[in-house]
C-alpha cells in the first residue's frame, strides 16, 4: 500500500508530466529574418515541424522548399530596367 494519497499522485503527475523521449520536441533552431517577407514567412513555417513526429517533417520541408523555390523563380520573372539604347546611328541586332 502506498503512503501517498490518490490526490497527491494526481498533483505530481500534473506538475511533472512523464518524459517521453519519442515525443516530438522543438528543435529550437534560430531563424534570422532575411528582410524578405515572403522568404521569412516560409522559413517560419519550419516551426510547424517542431510539433510533428519525424515522419511528418518531410511534408513541411517540401512545402517550405517549394515556397522558397517559387520566391526565387519570381525574382527571375520580375522585369528589370530597360536595356540601354544603342548609340545613335547603330541599330540592334
Amino acid at each position: 500500500m502506498s503512503d501517498a494519497s490518490p490526490q497527491t499522485e494526481s498533483l505530481a503527475e500534473a506538475v511533472e508530466p512523464e518524459y517521453d523521449p519519442a515525443a516530438p520536441a522543438p528543435l529550437n533552431v534560430p531563424r534570422t529574418p532575411t528582410g524578405n517577407a515572403e522568404v521569412d514567412e516560409r522559413i517560419e513555417r519550419l516551426t510547424d515541424a517542431d510539433h510533428l513526429a519525424t515522419d511528418g517533417h518531410v511534408e513541411v520541408y517540401e512545402d517550405v522548399h517549394r515556397g522558397l523555390r517559387d520566391a526565387l523563380t519570381a525574382l527571375d520573372a520580375r522585369p528589370g530596367p530597360p536595356a540601354p539604347s544603342p548609340p545613335y546611328g547603330q541599330h540592334r541586332s
